[in-house]
């Protein structure tokens, strides 16, 4: 039913190099020619992505988490076009936007804490951006302290809190005062902290692009009243970890937090409307907002138009309704055990780890020299090269993942919220599968070097 090699795989899709080849971006065509992942995809719905040539793919990325509804929910598609069929107003700029604000009121509902106001934009990047503006006039400070590995968008602002070079390499200089420490350590934090020249302190709950890093149950809590202590703002980045995808409306629940500022984004429409949210406290509010003449001083165009408020209205209906954050905790212990059991006898599978339905599989070097070998070769062309045959294997297979952004030897595991115990199955089972292939050797290891070097000839 699979190919057996790379090379028995028939040419995808050579149309798709027209237009977004020509007018958008050739290197992102050739990548997804070269991973055989170049599909026409017809319709989407749940977890399930189906194609023009009659497969069924299974995603378990979610668009990097933006599917918690699954793909295209009907109640939120519904939702959508009701608003579009009433011809309301959509982008007056001149209006109190009513929906932003009912919208804006169930955010800081389910929230809770401190969190009273809302700022809504467009993506998480411009939330980012918004934290690190808010932050400076609330405490007129200007530095910024952020996690190694974190990964927080990649507009100029956002980039300056991400140390990893390949994101930053040629759009330099970042910008100025900005301090990298270690996830899940305090004592780097309240040294950094005690300079009392830093105005926020940015931290995604779980680090997604890290490789799916939990940290100790007391650090953001305990992050938390240090940055209180020394009078710095306590921002979680919850765009990938928010909107049931842990087990909870925010990560910070699970773990006592109790943040200035929260940004919001990718699951907050269910997928279907570009949508972000800034929550924070009164008092940051008022520091930016805090007179008549600044009623404006900070907006985003499309940030509060009809469509994706009713889109965030109409997910957060489908999350309580569906109880998507309590399935997530439920499944995702489950996804997690299946997976610790059926890896458990393969060298390469350092461990399997995760928070409700984000979760991780890290791969390590082989111990074998039949394997270690040929993955020390093909690690020297470019470090993602097993993580990407992992992927292309498991797409062969019918499902969709991929690898983190800042951490290639670990898969990230992150299905809809509304996947079935079927789907996690066939996940599971497909996976064993591409790791029986992995440590027998042969062709896997043969195939991977004829993609790197396919890669080189590119």
């Amino acid at each position: 039913m699979f190919p057996s090699s790379v090379s028995a795989r028939e040419p995808l899709r050579s149309e798709s190099t027209g237009a977004f080849s020509e007018f958008v971006n050739p290197q992102w065509v050739k990548l997804l020619n070269l991973l055989q992942m170049n599909v026409s995809y017809t319709r989407c719905s749940g977890a399930e992505l189906h194609t023009s040539d009659g497969r069924c793919i299974l995603d378990f990325l979610s668009g990097y988490c933006v599917h918690n509804p699954g793909h295209n929910h009907p109640g939120i598609v519904a939702a959508l076009q009701s608003e579009l069929q009433r011809s309301g107003p959509a982008m007056l700029q001149s209006h109190v936007p009513e929906m932003a604000g009912e919208l804006a009121a169930e955010l800081c509902r389910r929230a809770g804490g401190r969190l009273g106001k809302v700022f809504f934009c467009s993506s998480g990047s411009e939330g980012v951006e918004a934290s690190i503006k808010f932050a400076r006039a609330h405490t007129r400070r200007t530095g910024l302290v952020y996690c190694s590995g974190g990964f927080h968008g990649l507009t100029c602002g956002a980039l300056s809190l991400m140390g990893h070079d390949f994101w930053r390499k040629g759009f330099g200089p970042m910008l100025q005062h900005c301090r990298e420490i270690a996830f899940n350590d305090l004592a780097a934090l309240e040294d950094c902290l005690a300079s009392r020249q830093m105005a926020g302190f940015i931290v995604e709950p779980v680090q997604g692009e890290a490789g799916v890093v939990i940290p100790s149950p007391d650090y953001l809590e305990q992050a938390g009243a240090l940055c209180r202590k020394y009078g710095t703002l306590f921002i979680l980045d919850e765009v990938q970890t928010g909107l049931g995808r842990t087990g909870a409306f925010l990560a910070a629940h699970q773990f006592a937090a109790d943040p200035d500022m929260v940004v919001l984004a990718k699951a907050l429409s269910g997928g279907l409307i570009p949508s972000g949210a800034v929550l924070m406290t009164n008092a940051v509010h008022h520091s930016v907002y805090g007179s008549l003449n600044r009623a404006l001083v900070h907006t985003s165009t499309y940030s509060e138009n009809s469509l994706a408020m009713r889109a965030g209205l109409a997910t957060l209906e489908v999350l309580d309704r569906e109880r998507l954050a309590v399935r997530a905790e439920s499944l995702g212990s489950d996804l997690r055990r299946r997976l610790a059991a059926a890896l458990s006898g393969y060298e390469m599978v350092r461990e399997v780890r995760g928070l409700g339905l984000m979760c991780a599989v890290e791969f390590s070097s082989p111990r074998q020299l039949r394997l270690r070998i040929p993955f020390a070769s093909f690690g020297k062309i470019h470090p993602a090269m097993f993580g990407l045959m992992v992927v292309m294997r498991m797409f062969q297979r019918d499902v969709l993942t991929q690898v983190c952004g800042n951490n290639f030897m670990v898969l990230k595991v992150a299905p809809p919220l509304v996947v079935t115990d079927e789907q996690i199955e066939r996940f599971v089972s497909a996976l064993q599968a591409v790791m029986e292939a992995v440590h027998a050797g042969g062709a896997f290891w043969s195939d991977a070097l004829k993609l790197a070097q396919r890669a080189l000839a590119a």
